[in-house]
């Protein structure tokens, strides 16, 4: 990699303002506010509005779509040619 061209890539908190979780990772992103976090460094933290925590794929909330039903009711509207 060249030097001098790429962002920092350091520790930053993410924070689930949905369900309020919070995880450290490393990013390229930054933020003003920082967190003060259980290990005892204080590392910036970016609110985030959805994450793996709030996201209905990932909690199981998901509705699953009747896709027979769609099915079905195309070939009553237009039958099978």
């Amino acid at each position: 990699m060249k030097p001098g061209i790429h962002p920092a890539y350091a520790p930053v908190v993410f924070r689930d303002s949905a369900s309020g979780t919070a995880f450290l990772t490393r990013s390229t992103m930054t933020s003003d506010k920082t967190i003060d976090w259980e290990d005892g460094n204080t590392y910036p933290v970016v609110d985030v509005e959805i994450s793996s925590a709030s996201h209905p794929f990932y909690t199981g909330t998901a509705r699953v779509l009747d896709t027979a039903g769609r099915v079905e009711k195309f070939q009553r509207r237009y039958g099978a040619r």
